[in-house]
């Protein structure tokens, strides 16, 4: 008899349209381990909330972020996916979170100072954003997140949260473990810096031929080296240094026709992809929204009802 899967929980903020930092970082990673696990997939339109001020943004990009899911390759009969706010169970375990932990160790987190220094508007849904998503991941019992090594911190401060909780109410939940993606790292821009969606930076996942030809055509290039290194740091994502290193040499200095190959290859990977993009529906994605939303909530309510009769609720 077979042990059970252990059950994995990841998603994206439906804050904007794909693009490929987001395949490669975290869709395409998805896609190769998910039927290993019992694996749950989170719109995490609650936590958008922290910076899309448009309603109407909001709803298409829940839609697309779905459609980008599917046309990806994930099987909806083999993941729960469905959208955050479609269960009210996560803000109310993220309460109970912010009750238990302070304001100083809140203060610590990577991700909200350095959004802050950016100039994000400092809220409060920003600042307790780590709580939200601790109960993201603790409200189904996950064993492992996946994540890259600059997010490290995010489930450290979800072991904390869970800590707290147990430590004054007993064993109530459970502590995820980090599933650490190698491949998971800082994936270049078209100006060299990270890939992001608020720094105008992006090379479109599902954009036209057109969108993406623009996109790669503008990647900074430094004029003195042989090699654009953007333009190959982007390649790597595609193929080997084995692959890249001869045809690099080949057009050393020729950074228009490397450009030209890295649209070729990108297209041979996306434009699949796009076209099965094209034959999901919006019915579709609310299909599956509905269906995961139910299968998440028969989990999520027994998490839940239990933090309830530990903290004297019930």
């Amino acid at each position: 008899m077979s042990e059970p899967k252990k059950r994995l929980l990841t998603g994206l903020q439906s804050s904007g349209d794909l693009h490929i930092g987001n395949y490669f970082g975290a869709l395409r990673p998805f896609v190769e381990m998910y039927q290993e696990y019992d694996s749950f997939l989170m719109v995490a339109d609650y936590h958008a909330l922290t910076s899309l001020r448009d309603p109407a943004a909001m709803r298409l990009n829940t839609t697309n972020v779905v459609k980008d899911y599917l046309a990806a390759g994930v099987d909806p009969q083999k993941c729960v996916i469905f959208r955050q706010s479609d269960n009210q169970d996560h803000l109310e375990l993220a309460w109970v979170f912010n009750c238990l932990v302070t304001v100083p160790f809140l203060r610590q987190a990577h991700a909200y100072k350095d959004k802050v220094a950016k100039g994000l508007d400092a809220n409060a849904g920003l600042f307790t954003y780590p709580m939200l998503q601790a109960a993201d991941i603790t409200l189904y019992d996950v064993d492992v997140v996946p994540v890259g090594e600059d997010q490290r911190q995010h489930l450290e401060y979800t072991r904390e949260a869970v800590g707290k909780l147990n430590r004054s109410y007993g064993d109530t939940l459970k502590a995820p473990a980090e599933l650490i993606l190698d491949s998971v790292g800082v994936i270049p821009g078209t100006d060299g810096e990270k890939m992001s969606k608020s720094k105008g930076n992006t090379i479109p996942l599902f954009g036209t031929t057109a969108a993406l030809e623009k996109a790669v055509m503008s990647i900074v290039t430094d004029s003195e080296g042989e090699r654009p290194e953007n333009v190959y740091a982007i390649h790597r994502l595609l193929k080997s240094a084995d692959e890249l290193d001869p045809i690099y040499e080949a057009h050393a200095g020729r950074y228009g026709e490397l450009k030209k190959l890295l649209i070729s290859d990108l297209e041979t990977v996306i434009g699949p992809m796009r076209e099965s993009r094209e034959q999901i529906s919006d019915a579709d994605v609310a299909a599956v929204l509905a269906d995961g939303a139910e299968r998440a909530k028969e989990i999520s309510h027994v998490t839940l009802n239990r933090v309830r009769t530990a903290i004297g609720i019930n």
